[in-house]
């Protein structure tokens, strides 16, 4: 604190960003696929047909329930939208006698099916797709839930840190994001850091704050505790719900729910995202719907609740308060469900902006202080382990998340457990890219993990022509959007890194010359011929 107000800033913002700068990155990049999940979750299960009319799939998936389990305590419908996979059901048994209710984990192979967009059961590919994603950048993976997302929430935390402070230490951030020196080393990393950060930088700002909204019960649970003398009480407000009506033992058909739902759409303003039915078959059933998520900027969303039996209106949901309204804003923002098309791929290019972003300013501490050390051949432990961990996490988790696609691709299909073991590639993939980057010279092994993960993902589009029918040129004349945007995200994808390979591989870095040497003058002994940059990823990048 002895320094200037400016220069304490740049000293938390460079150590704000680095000491969780790894998990970070992997959170940004996870976060940003994350954006495409409804598109992953169908391009991962190829064999499905298209949904053309979701009520054809609500009326399929009434008829499977309806045989399946006739008798169960409840039903779970997730309506599709034409951009869905299909619907997914859940339904839980009735409870034996002297044992409690059943809920979602209670028989998770034996209670779950997948309508298709024909209406009919498919047996489809396990596969966790961009679900995957999705519960990674806030849950983690191998490790429990509530770890997870408090070493998440401290991480984002940080990263707001990093933000605000970046913007103190860069007084001229705006003329800097017009300025990008190429082949300039340390200058042409700092130019492009600055540039992704400059050129998203309210959208950073909006991801960073909302995502710890996300997570405000957890971090910041006071506001609960002081106004609600039992914290369960919090859900009925945030998430009211109707009457919940007791099995009678009497039987009565079901109403067609997909006429129902027409009525729901009117009555709530848009279509409908999810279907839960109470005690089916029977004269105290009761079918609750919920507005879809994906057409309201606020996740708090509103429901209803009608008679199983004569359809009739029994409950609707009231106005959610201020509060409700806002924490359900700041996360419909984070999470982009209600964005269109055009406004979801703003979303996932300010998302790679900021993955750039934090990839960048980890390499740029290793660019700063390598010039710095006394002998550059042998940095200090510090130093090489932050130069490994780069490797390992801005070269390796990509390459890891190629991997899991084609693990999707190649895997049987009947595999047990093959959701998991797609997951399980990435991270063998991940695991294997550390202890590379720990034993090999950094050099090669940025070129090796960005040529690996380059032609993995160009070659995914034409593995798709050839073994499935969901090719590129198939989806065209189909009309398919999602699937061409996909497979043309991952050609260029494939090819962008590619080129980062061939530029690492060429690259030659520059010597430093003795103090007092002649400029021009051949460089003498090895003190002079000593590499400045020997990570040559780091003064290649820049474009």
């Amino acid at each position: 604190m002895s320094k200037n107000f400016r220069q304490s800033q740049a000293f938390l913002h460079t150590w704000s960003g680095l000491l969780l700068g790894w998990l970070l990155f992997a959170i940004f990049v996870a976060g940003t696929i994350a954006f495409a999940r409804e598109g992953l979750n169908r391009w991962m299960r190829p064999e499905l047909p298209r949904v053309e009319e979701p009520m054809k799939v609500v009326a399929g998936a009434q008829a499977f329930l309806q045989k399946k389990a006739p008798d169960a305590k409840s039903w779970y419908i997730s309506v599709p939208s034409q951009q869905s996979f299909g619907a997914q059901l859940f339904w839980v048994p009735q409870p034996k006698e002297g044992e409690g209710p059943r809920g979602r984990r209670g028989g998770r192979r034996d209670n779950q099916a997948l309508i298709g967009g024909d209406g009919q059961v498919v047996n489809a590919r396990e596969t966790r797709g961009g679900e995957f994603f999705y519960r990674f950048h806030f849950d983690l993976h191998y490790m429990p839930v509530i770890w997870a997302r408090w070493l998440v929430g401290f991480a984002t935390m940080m990263m707001l840190v990093a933000i605000l402070s970046g913007v103190v230490t860069h007084k001229k951030i705006f003329k800097d994001f017009f300025t990008l020196r190429r082949n300039k080393g340390q200058r042409s990393w700092l130019d492009g850091h600055n540039a992704t950060a400059v050129l998203a930088l309210p959208f950073h700002l909006m991801i960073t704050y909302t995502g710890l909204v996300t997570l405000m019960a957890m971090l910041m649970p006071w506001a609960v505790v002081a106004n609600y003398t039992e914290p369960n009480k919090i859900y009925d407000v945030l998430f009211p719900q109707g009457e919940v009506a007791e099995r009678t033992g009497e039987a009565a058909p079901l109403v067609n729910i997909a006429q129902l739902m027409r009525d729901g759409e009117k009555r709530l303003g848009g279509p409908i995202g999810s279907v839960q039915v109470s005690e089916p078959g029977d004269t105290a059933a009761r079918i609750t719907m919920s507005r879809g998520a994906e057409t309201m900027l606020s996740t708090r969303t509103p429901s209803l609740t009608y008679d199983g039996v004569t359809g009739k209106l029994l409950w609707q949901s009231p106005p959610p308060g201020g509060a409700a309204v806002t924490a359900g804003v700041m996360v419909g923002l984070h999470a982009g469900r209600f964005a269109e098309a055009g406004l979801r791929w703003i979303y996932f290019l300010c998302g790679v902006a900021g993955s750039l972003m934090v990839g960048s300013g980890l390499v740029l501490w290793i660019v700063k202080r390598r010039e710095k050390l006394p002998d550059p051949m042998r940095p200090y432990f510090g130093f090489r382990l932050v130069e490994k961990l780069n490797v390992a996490v801005v070269g390796g988790f990509p390459l890891g998340i190629a991997v899991m696609f084609w693990a999707n691709r190649l895997l049987p299909v009947e595999m047990a457990g093959r959701a998991q073991w797609e997951i399980h590639c990435l991270f063998i993939a991940w695991g294997g890219a550390l202890v590379a980057a720990l034993i090999q010279p950094a050099r090669q092994i940025w070129t090796g993990l960005f040529a690996g993960t380059g032609g993995l993902l160009l070659a995914l589009p034409f593995y798709n022509m050839l073994a499935t029918h969901r090719g590129l040129p198939a989806s065209i004349l189909a009309g398919d959007g999602m699937f061409v945007a996909i497979d043309a995200t991952l050609l260029v994808s494939g090819m962008a890194f590619l080129w980062v390979a061939v530029r690492v591989a060429r690259y030659t870095p520059p010597v430093r010359r003795v103090k007092g040497q002649r400029k021009g003058t051949k460089p003498q002994g090895t003190v002079a011929s000593v590499p400045v940059a020997e990570t040559p990823v780091l003064a290649e990048a820049e474009a």
